[in-house]
C-alpha cells in the first residue's frame, strides 16, 4: 500500500479544519463531521483551540483511502503561529494549500507559496467556499496564474476534456511531446510532473458542504506517487510535545530503515525511545516497530530537539521564519525567577523560536514572539499547565545588523600554552541571505580539522553587530587563513581567536542596522485613502497606486514594523469601523530611523566583554590584550584581503594547493622572532649550527647565490629530513606538477633528491604525510640511495620529524628541510639545523652547477662524453 504524508496548509479562516474534516468524513475515519463553530472539530483537540476557534498546534489523523494510506497534518492557519507550521513542512511529501474563493490570493497566501518552494513541496490546491455568491472561478483562477504560477492547472474536469490535456501539454516539453504523439497524456506522467512541482493541480468546492471534496480525495489518491526511501535506518524530528501526564514526545517521520521500541538513536546520549506512539487526533496506538514513511511520538527522550536528523538522514534546512518582537515576562510577586525560568523553557523546547532567555545583566526573562495573539496562548498555557499568572510588558522591536563593505577580520589568541590565528572575509549579502560560511584555506596552511572546528564554532555562536548589540544577517564569512601550534594549540583557542575575528571584522566594516518590515494590504472606504497614504509615508513606509473596487480602495506596500504597531485602531476610528488592514512580515531591510534606534538602544560595543573585538598576543612570555584597531601590527599571517578588493590569487587556487609564500614568511612573525631569540640564547646562533657543508656557502655578493663546498669530514654521519608535501608546493615547477598529478610531483622530487644524495653523499629521509588515510600504520620504503617515510595515521610529518630529530640528533649532524617556521624553531630546540624549502632547492642547483665545474675543470675524457652527460642532468632535473 502507498504511504503519504500530506499537510495542509491555509491563512486563517480559509476553511482548512472545515476541508480537513471533510477528507476524514469520505475516507470512512469519522462518522460525523465536526465544525470550528461547534468546537467539535476532530483536529482541534486542544481547549484553546476550541474557544478561540483556530489551530494552533500541528496534529495528524492517519486515514486509508483505497490503495494509500494517508498521514494528514493539519498546520496552524494564524500568522502568529507559522513557526509551527512551517517545522512541520520538512517531512511532507505533499502539500494542500487552501485558499478562499472570497478572498483569494491574500498576503499570507503568498508566503506560504514561497515556503513550499524553498522547500520542494509538491502542492495540489484547493480553493474553499465556492458555494458563496462572491466566489468566481474565473477571477480566481487568474488570481492563481499571476500571483502563484502559471502551471495552476483546473483539474476539475480531467476525465473528459481536451482543453484539460491542452493545459497540461503546456508545462512541459515532453508533456507537449506525448500529447502530440498520442492526443492524451498518462496519469503516470501527470503525477510525476506533479512531483516535480512542474503541475499545480488546482480543485474547487466547499468543504463545509461536501462539494467536491470527495473528488479532490480521488485525485489526490490517483496523483500522488510512493516516496523512494533508503534501506538504512533515518528519520528526521519536526516537534517536540508534552501529553496531558506531562510525558515529554519526540515527533518524528521514519525516512529510512525501520525502529523498535528501547532502540538508541544517539549513540551520544544512549537514550531509548520506550514508547513509539502513533497518534490519530487526541487518540494514539502503540507500535513495536515503524517504517519508512510512518509519522509517530516516541517518548524517553530527553534531548531532541526539532530540527534533529538521525542515521542517514541529510540536515534540515534552517527556518525562513522568524519572530521580530522582544518581550519581558513579568512573573507573579514571589515567584522564583529560575524555577520559572525552568517551567517556560519547556514552552521553547515545544516552540524553538521562542528564544526564551535569561538576562543576567537586567535579572529578566525575555521571549520572543511573532504577534500580540501569540502572547495570549503563552499566557493561557503557562496558566493551564504551570499554575503561572505570568504578564508582559511593552514588546520591542528586534533589529539586525549587516555589512555594507567586504573587510577582513583577524582574532588571534596567544596567552601562555595556547595559540592560534584565524583570518576571516567578511562580505555583505542581499536581504534575506542570512549567515553564509565558506573556507578557502588550504589544507596545507590549516588542517583540514580545524577549518572544520572553526567553520562550527562561527556556525554556532550568535554573532552580535557593533552598533545596537543586535544579531548579524546577509553576511558571508569565509575563512581566509589560519595557524595552529602543533603543541599547544586546542579547540577553545580556535573558538577564540575565530569569535574576535568576526569582531574585529565588523569593527572595520561600514555596519548597516535593519529593522523588520511588514508587506501590509489596507482596505478604505475611497474618502479615506488619501488619509492612508499620508500616515503610511509618516511612518517610513512605501505602497503602490490605490487599487478602487466600487467604493472601496485597496493600499499595498511595506511599512517598518515599529512604525505601524498599533495602527488598526486607529484606522477603524477614522473608517468608522469599515477600515481593515492586513500585515505580513516581509524580511529585514534598512532601518528607516538608525540614529533615533543607535542612541536608544546606546549600545557599547567597546565594554562588551562577552563578544571582545581585541586579540591576544604573547609577549615576553606573557598573554597581552591588544586591541582590534591594532591587531595588523602585530598579526602572524600577512593579510589575504588586498585594498584592491582582490583576494591573493594564489589563496583562491584550490585548496590543496601550498601558499608557499605565506609559509615561506611564517618565519618572520613576531611570535616566530620572539622563539627565535630564545633558541639563539639557549643553543647559540643558527649560523654555528649550519653544518660544514652549509656554512660559509653564501656569496657576500647575494645572499640567494650559493657556492658549493666540500663535504666537511665528521666521525658523524649527515641526516637531511625532509618535509616532502612543504617542499613540493614551496617549489614553483613541483607545485605546478601537483595541480595536474601530485604522484608524478612526489616522484620527481623523489629523482632530484636520489640526485643529489649522489653528489653530497648524505642520508636522506623525504617523509610525506598519510596522517588522513585511516587505519593507515605507515611505511618506510628505500628508493633508490635515499628512504621515502609515509607517516601512519595520526601522524603529521612535523611530528614524525620531530621524534626521528630527537631521536638522531646527539649521534648525526642532523638538517631539516621545511618552510614551517614553528617547526625550525622545534627542531633547532632538538640539536637539528635547519633550512627552508626554497633554500634547499637553491643548495641542490648550487651544488649540480659547481660539480659540473669540478668535473670540468679535472675530466681527462672526451669532452662531449662527459658534458653532456652532466648537462642533461641537470636539464631533467631543472624541467
Amino acid at each position: 500500500m502507498k504511504k503519504i504524508v500530506v499537510g495542509i496548509l491555509a491563512h486563517v479562516d480559509s476553511g482548512k479544519t472545515s476541508l480537513s474534516e471533510s477528507l476524514l468524513y469520505h475516507s470512512g475515519a469519522i462518522k460525523n463531521i465536526g465544525r470550528v463553530d461547534h468546537k467539535n472539530a476532530f483536529l482541534d483537540t486542544y481547549d484553546l483551540e476550541k474557544d478561540r476557534g483556530i489551530t494552533i498546534f500541528s496534529k495528524q489523523a492517519v486515514f486509508e483511502y483505497n490503495n494509500t494510506s494517508f498521514t494528514l497534518l493539519d498546520t496552524p492557519g494564524h500568522i502568529d503561529f507559522s513557526t509551527e507550521m512551517e517545522r512541520t513542512l520538512s517531512v511532507l511529501d505533499y502539500a494542500i494549500l487552501v485558499i478562499s474563493g472570497t478572498d483569494g490570493v491574500q498576503s499570507h497566501t503568498k508566503t506560504l507559496w514561497q515556503l513550499l518552494k524553498h522547500y520542494n513541496i509538491p502542492t495540489f490546491i484547493f480553493v474553499n467556499k465556492m458555494d458563496l455568491p462572491t466566489a468566481n472561478k474565473d477571477n480566481i483562477l487568474n488570481e492563481l496564474h499571476d500571483n502563484l504560477d502559471d502551471k495552476c492547472i483546473d483539474f476539475c474536469f480531467y476525465q473528459d476534456s481536451d482543453s484539460f490535456y491542452e493545459n497540461i501539454a503546456m508545462c512541459s516539453n515532453s508533456l507537449f511531446d506525448e500529447y502530440i504523439d498520442s492526443g492524451r497524456i498518462s496519469d503516470s506522467a501527470i503525477s510525476e510532473h506533479i512531483r516535480l512541482r512542474e503541475i499545480f493541480p488546482c480543485f474547487f468546492g466547499s468543504a463545509l458542504k461536501l462539494e467536491g471534496t470527495e473528488f479532490f480525495l480521488q485525485s489526490i489518491d490517483k496523483f500522488t506517487l510512493q516516496p523512494q526511501y533508503s534501506d538504512t535506518f533515518g528519520a528526521r524530528v519536526f516537534k517536540i510535545s508534552y501529553d496531558n501526564q506531562n510525558s515529554r514526545l519526540t515527533f518524528v517521520k521514519i525516512t529510512g530503515g525501520s525502529l523498535k521500541v528501547k532502540s538508541i538513536l544517539d549513540s551520544k546520549t544512549n537514550e531509548k525511545c520506550n514508547q513509539i506512539r502513533i497518534y490519530s487526533g487526541a487518540k494514539y496506538i502503540l507500535a513495536d516497530e515503524v517504517f519508512p514513511g510512518t509519522i509517530c511520538a516516541l517518548t524517553g527522550l530527553s534531548s531532541t530537539k526539532s530540527g534533529d536528523v538521525f542515521g542517514n538522514e541529510p540536515p534540515t534546512k534552517s527556518a525562513v521564519i522568524e519572530p521580530i518582537m522582544s518581550y519581558k515576562i513579568i512573573l507573579p510577586k514571589g515567584c522564583d525567577e529560575h524555577s520559572a525560568l525552568k517551567q517556560l523553557k519547556q514552552l521553547e523546547d515545544e516552540d524553538p523560536q521562542l528564544g526564551i532567555k535569561w538576562n543576567e545583566n537586567l535579572k529578566e526573562i525575555n521571549v520572543l514572539i511573532m504577534g500580540e495573539v501569540q502572547l495570549e496562548i503563552l499566557k493561557n498555557i503557562a496558566q493551564n499547565r504551570f499554575d503561572l499568572d505570568i504578564e508582559f510588558s511593552t514588546g520591542s522591536i528586534l533589529y539586525k545588523e549587516t555589512i555594507s563593505n567586504t573587510v577582513e577580520g583577524v582574532g588571534h589568541y596567544e596567552p601562555l600554552k595556547h595559540y592560534s590565528e584565524v583570518h576571516l572575509l567578511l562580505e555583505p549579502l542581499e536581504r534575506g541571505c542570512g549567515i553564509i560560511l565558506e573556507s578557502v584555506c588550504k589544507e596545507d596552511v590549516l588542517d583540514r580539522n580545524w577549518q572544520r572546528l572553526v567553520l562550527t564554532h562561527l556556525a554556532k555562536k550568535e554573532h552580535l553587530g557593533v552598533l545596537t548589540g543586535s544579531p548579524i544577517t546577509d553576511i558571508k564569512i569565509t575563512l581566509l587563513s589560519g595557524r595552529a601550534h602543533i603543541k599547544h594549540t586546542e579547540g577553545g583557542d580556535f573558538r577564540q581567536a575565530s569569535y574576535r575575528a568576526v569582531r574585529q571584522g565588523l569593527m572595520q566594516a561600514e555596519s548597516v542596522l535593519l529593522e523588520p518590515y511588514y508587506s501590509f494590504t489596507i482596505t478604505v472606504p475611497s474618502e479615506n485613502v488619501g488619509r492612508a497614504m499620508t500616515d503610511i509615508g509618516q511612518m517610513g513606509g512605501t505602497f503602490s497606486p490605490p487599487v478602487t473596487d466600487k467604493d472601496m480602495s485597496i493600499l499595498s506596500g511595506t511599512v517598518p514594523v515599529a512604525s505601524i504597531n498599533g495602527y488598526s485602531n486607529e484606522l477603524y476610528s477614522y473608517t468608522k469601523g469599515r477600515g481593515k488592514i492586513l500585515c505580513i512580515f516581509d524580511g529585514y531591510d534598512i532601518c528607516h530611523n538608525p540614529d533615533e534606534v543607535i542612541n536608544s538602544i546606546n549600545y557599547d560595543c567597546e565594554r562588551d566583554t562577552d563578544n571582545p573585538s581585541s586579540s591576544v598576543f604573547c609577549f615576553h612570555g606573557a598573554g597581552t590584550v591588544v586591541n582590534w584597531n591594532e591587531v595588523f601590527n602585530h598579526m602572524h599571517i600577512e593579510r589575504c584581503y588586498k585594498p584592491d578588493n582582490q583576494l591573493s590569487q594564489e589563496l583562491l587556487t584550490s585548496s590543496k594547493t601550498y601558499n608557499s609564500k605565506s609559509n615561506s614568511e611564517r618565519s618572520t612573525g613576531f611570535y616566530d622572532k620572539e622563539l627565535e631569540e630564545i633558541m639563539i640564547r639557549e643553543f647559540g646562533s643558527m649560523q654555528s649550527r649550519l653544518p660544514a657543508s652549509y656554512q660559509n656557502s653564501v656569496s657576500p655578493k647575494s645572499s640567494k647565490e650559493y657556492v658549493y663546498k666540500e663535504k666537511t669530514k665528521s666521525d658523524k654521519p649527515n641526516y637531511l629530513l625532509v618535509d616532502g608535501y612543504n617542499v613540493i608546493y614551496a617549489w614553483d615547477e613541483l607545485s605546478e606538477l601537483a595541480k595536474i598529478n601530485l604522484e608524478s610531483a612526489r616522484t620527481k622530487l623523489m629523482d632530484i633528491l636520489c640526485n643529489y644524495q649522489g653528489f653530497k653523499h648524505n642520508n636522506i629521509i623525504l617523509v610525506f604525510d598519510a596522517y588522513k588515510v585511516k587505519g593507515n600504520p605507515g611505511e618506510i620504503i628505500n628508493y633508490n640511495n635515499i628512504h621515502i617515510v609515509y607517516t601512519k595515521e595520526a601522524e603529521t610529518a612535523d611530528m614524525y620529524i620531530e621524534k626521528v630529530t630527537h631521536d638522531i640528533a646527539k649521534k648525526c649532524n642532523v638538517t631539516v628541510a621545511t618552510s614551517d617556521g614553528l617547526e625550525q624553531m622545534i627542531v633547532i630546540g632538538q640539536g637539528a639545523n635547519r633550512i627552508s624549502s626554497r633554500e634547499l632547492l637553491e643548495e641542490i642547483n648550487a651544488t649540480v652547477k659547481q660539480s659540473l665545474s669540478d668535473y670540468k675543470s679535472s675530466a681527462k675524457h672526451d669532452r662531449f662524453s662527459i658534458e653532456d652527460k652532466v648537462y642533461n642532468a641537470i636539464n631533467e632535473h631543472q624541467k
